[in-house]
């Protein structure tokens, strides 16, 4: 279409080719999804009067039989203004404009777009959530697996005070719950369809976009043109929420790797999850850690750059924004979603060194902590018994102990109990606060929420299968023979 009555040339090759002109594999997916909108705005059209069943019929059946076949016929079409108009020229040519030139009627390539790009951005977005819940089953799985080894929780990367690597397992999980609730509340807003504000103002032709809608899984159709086509900001919120789970995941990879180095030696990754030196014989690199850590910081980048095309452009459709920003979101979804697969083999893969885990407790001294508060249940000050516990550590590491037996508090000896100086005994004692020896109320709740979250995720996944079985119904009715009277 370079000719279009106001405009008599089209862009020179160049240029169509760098703006229009992408790979075989994105012209079938991004043609399948304009298709399928077409299917639920044809079903529309002839529903409401605006288009009689014959040529109806005619554009249903051409579009499903490309659909069928991948739109091979249209994968060499020249695109001087991008792949929707070639396709509809295509259909204009082989239809004739009576048929191919009414497929148009009453929309706009904007809230088209707008359409397509939240059918895009939900297909992944439910995928993404199914992966999320399964690495969350992981997390759990292992937690419960290693609840009772016993390890250091490091702050500083210093030994601070006896927890269980569940314990540590359980707790990522939880942070991992909060993001993926971030994440389906951020898709939240893909659930009203653009279909029906037209090129920004609507339209006074006699639609119905509560079909369409319905017709193409939407809970609404659109409030207010303007906005349908001005705002892609559930790209926006969607790649920041989904970003911070890339960071917990980052965290999360930074403490496995640091954990299976010689130094640390709490953590085994088996040989099929690290990989050996060109150089050094003797190497054996936890690299998909690095990876994992890695991936969060193309999201944020993503985040940062589809921003930096939306911030100051006006309030409108425009191509920064529907375009430009939407594709730098992509890298970034994609970065997050290969992150969450690693982490689930990863988990899944590394085993502690529940020998060493113990003895690093044991050498860290994190039971003194719970010295002092023995001494605080019988009567000292916190404070005094801080500095007095420090002591009797400073004394134990300048004899070459690994123990505390008795601290000295203003020249009276408190004994130390024999269970405080096991951080086993020190664990099951830290039931309040969310410690360790709470680990059973925690890990129910955390089995809830995450049964709530794959139900939540379920619902909206079947909400979309229910509208394409009714959408597929209605097309099927289109493309029959009409019954005589």
């Amino acid at each position: 279409m370079s000719d279009t009555g106001r405009l008599t040339r089209g862009l020179r090759p160049g240029t169509r080719r760098m703006l229009f002109e992408s790979g075989t594999a994105d012209t079938a997916a991004e043609l399948s999804l304009i298709s399928e909108v077409d299917l639920a705005h044809l079903v529309m059209l002839v529903r409401r009067g605006l288009l009689d069943r014959e040529r109806t019929a005619a554009l249903v059946g051409h579009i499903t039989r490309l659909r069928a076949d991948g739109f091979s016929e249209l994968r060499a079409l020249p695109r001087p203004r991008g792949l929707y108009l070639a396709y509809e020229e295509y259909l204009v040519r082989t239809l004739g404009a009576e048929a191919g030139g009414a497929l148009h009627t009453g929309r706009s390539r904007n809230d088209l777009n707008a359409t397509t790009t939240a059918m895009r951005l939900r297909t992944w977005w439910l995928g993404f959530l199914e992966e999320a819940v399964r690495l969350n089953a992981v997390l759990l799985s292992r937690a419960r697996a290693h609840r009772h080894t016993v390890m250091p929780v490091y702050t500083h990367f210093q030994a601070a005070m006896p927890v269980t690597y569940g314990h540590y397992l359980l707790g990522v999980a939880e942070a991992l719950g909060r993001d993926t609730d971030a994440v389906l509340h951020a898709g939240q807003g893909l659930d009203r369809c653009a279909l029906g504000a037209g090129a920004v103002a609507g339209t006074d032709l006699p639609i119905d976009p509560g079909t369409t809608a319905d017709l193409l899984g939407f809970a609404h159709p659109a409030r207010h043109a303007v906005d349908a086509v001005a705002s892609r900001d559930t790209s926006l919120r969607l790649l920041a929420a989904v970003a911070g789970l890339g960071i917990t995941l980052s965290r999360l990879g930074t403490d496995l790797q640091l954990w299976s180095t010689a130094e640390f030696g709490l953590l085994h990754i088996p040989d099929h999850l690290v990989g050996g030196s060109s150089a050094m014989p003797q190497k054996r690199n936890a690299f998909l850690l690095e990876h994992l850590k890695a991936k969060a910081g193309a999201a944020v980048g993503a985040w940062t750059s589809a921003a930096s095309m939306t911030k100051s452009t006006p309030f409108t459709n425009c191509i920064e924004v529907g375009t430009e920003a939407v594709g730098a979101c992509q890298p970034g979804f994609d970065a997050v979603s290969d992150a969450v697969r690693l982490a689930q083999v990863l988990v899944s893969g590394a085993r502690p060194v529940a020998e060493r885990m113990r003895e690093r407790a044991v050498d860290g001294f994190t039971t003194a902590t719970a010295v002092a508060n023995h001494l605080v249940l019988a009567g000292v000050p916190f404070r005094t018994a801080h500095h007095a516990v420090g002591t009797a550590v400073r004394r134990a590491l300048e004899a070459g102990e690994t123990r505390i037996d008795e601290v000295d508090v203003g020249g009276v000896r408190h004994t130390v109990p024999g269970h405080l100086a096991s951080p086993d005994e020190a664990v099951r004692a830290t039931g309040r606060g969310g410690g360790p020896g709470s680990f059973d109320p925690v890990f129910a709740q955390a089995e809830g929420d995450l049964r709530r979250r794959a139900h939540e995720r379920a619902l909206a996944a079947e909400r979309v299968a229910a509208a394409r079985a009714r959408l597929d119904r209605a097309v099927r009715e289109l493309a029959a023979p009409p019954v005589p009277v």
